[in-house]
């Protein structure tokens, strides 16, 4: 599916003094246009406010000379469910990168099979959750048995169809607290609630924390429980590191093994991918689809209630639930005591030529992965997703992590180069950077012990999403968003449009 411009996806309409929608929802991004598209499927009336002045967060894709680059860190995987669940998310094209692994250890590149690559993820998973575990589901997350292998189809580069069907998940209890968790004693003004015409009442918190989860809050650390990936993972499974590395943004890998666990199934059951044209394809395919007038780019909101958002130009739109999903930075700026986690910061390079590559891995469309030095992964973008160069012209896509992504443009440039040299097998000297961005927020860090489904409700009227409130990646903000959706709903009385197919399971 062609990409559409951002300039031409939501409505660009100011919000009106005399503005009045059932939500209003805060942040422009993944995990809020997921929410949207959950929220107006039930029959609500929303209002996405977005303060740049295109959709998207952190899914940005520049277009430069007819290149289109990507900002930030937009590895897929097919088997994600919420690429399924979500709305609107049908009309996605992904383009798979070449079944198994490539990994090199400086000298050559070792190839590791589909069939052997999916063992060795599948059996680490399983040791993973394993060191996971939980005594019973009752006290917390907990993974159970994770199945056998299932093999990628050879009918395709991704089986029969360009989509692969949902191939199911770890279930996971349902974490919700009903008191406003992480906000600590501060007060947020104008949260009263009432009754709202068309949203039935809305029920009000009890404000007692369930057993349950203060079991696991005291459970979840300790032998057997959620610890860091680099304490558990066995040597035997060393290959998977710099996978894991490229996939959860954690250059250390001292983020939970839970989710490490999951990462790892999902790999085992789909296949790497990048949304064709680039990582805005996703949010601008879901702003499009919303009704006319429902995203408002550049409108910024500085203050929220439950019944009241009010914008920087003293705007105000009245509401009857308000859910913030920008950044975690910027959602603890309108929610006073939401806790802010660490981050990993993200360099992505983006390489080009001036005539046509000759050396094989121009065309290999593997996932390269350095087991040493600064570069996390690489890939010739041009030949996973021709869309995204002109005729005949290479694009090799780099990502740095750690301490080096801090570097200045020119001097991560001259750092990368001997190592790209030898991942591609040919001299780097007439190559052309035409783009360095750096995100120092660019992945939220999962430290173990981890809860992959922290609380999307503060309370009947006020609610949170984004990426911070799951895992740190697509999969984790579409999951948020819709789990903040089903949170709103319920407090309203008003059944999800899919309850019945999904029933109350959040698992990855």
């Amino acid at each position: 599916m062609p990409r559409t411009p951002a300039s031409r996806t939501p409505s660009s309409q100011p919000a009106s003094p005399a503005d009045t929608v059932d939500v209003v929802i805060i942040g422009g991004g993944v995990a809020g246009l997921a929410a949207a598209h959950h929220l107006t499927r039930a029959g609500a009336t929303v209002a996405v406010l977005e303060a740049a002045d295109r959709v998207g967060g952190r899914a940005v894709t520049e277009e430069l000379d007819g290149f289109r680059l990507d900002r930030g860190s937009q590895l897929l995987v097919s088997s994600y469910p919420e690429l399924t669940r979500t709305p609107a998310l049908d009309g996605l094209t992904l383009r798979p990168f070449a079944p198994g692994m490539c990994l090199h250890d400086g000298r050559r590149a070792q190839r590791i099979g589909a069939v052997r690559s999916t063992r060795v993820a599948l059996a680490t998973a399983r040791a993973l959750s394993r060191a996971s575990a939980r005594p019973s589901p009752r006290t917390g997350v907990r993974i159970p048995s994770l199945p056998g292998p299932r093999l990628p189809s050879p009918a395709g580069p991704l089986g029969p169809s360009p989509r692969l069907p949902s191939l199911g998940a770890p279930r996971l209890p349902s974490l919700a607290v009903s008191r406003l968790p992480g906000l600590g004693t501060s007060r947020l003004p104008g949260l009263a609630t009432s009754r709202f015409p068309g949203l039935g009442t809305p029920r009000l918190p009890s404000l007692r924390v369930s057993q349950g989860t203060q079991r696991a809050s005291r459970s979840a650390s300790g032998p057997g429980r959620d610890q860091p990936v680099h304490d558990v993972l066995s040597p035997r499974a060393a290959a998977l590191r710099p996978l894991l590395t490229a996939l959860l943004g954690d250059p250390t890998l001292q983020g939970s093994s839970l989710g490490a666990a999951l990462t790892l199934r999902a790999f085992a059951t789909g296949r790497l991918c990048l949304p064709a044209g680039g990582a805005a394809s996703v949010p601008e395919l879901l702003a499009a689809s919303l009704p006319p007038g429902t995203v408002r780019t550049s409108v910024r909101a500085v203050s929220v209630s439950t019944t009241l958002v009010t914008t920087s130009d003293q705007r105000q739109l009245r509401c009857r639930a308000a859910l913030v999903a920008t950044g975690a930075r910027d959602a603890a700026e309108l929610l006073p005591g939401l806790r802010v986690p660490d981050f990993h910061p993200v360099t992505m390079l983006h390489h080009t030529a001036d005539t046509a590559p000759s050396y094989p891995q121009a065309q290999d469309a593997a996932l390269f992965l350095p087991t040493e030095g600064p570069v996390a992964y690489s890939y010739a973008a041009s030949a996973v997703d021709p869309s995204r160069t002109p005729p005949g012209r290479p694009l090799i896509t780099t990502a740095v992590l750690g301490s080096a992504a801090t570097l200045p443009a020119g001097a991560l440039d001259k750092t990368v180069r001997p190592q790209l040299e030898r991942l591609y097998g040919t001299s780097a000297d007439g190559w052309r950077l035409l783009a360095a961005h750096h995100d120092p927020y660019a992945v939220p860090a999962m430290p173990a012990p981890h809860d992959p489904l922290r609380p999307v409700r503060l309370l009947a009227g006020l609610y949170v999403c984004g990426d911070h409130r799951d895992t740190g990646t697509v999969q984790g903000a579409l999951r948020s968003g819709r789990r903040a959706a089903r949170a709103l709903l319920r407090d309203f009385g008003i059944p999800a449009p899919d309850d019945s197919r999904h029933a109350l399971s959040d698992a990855a």
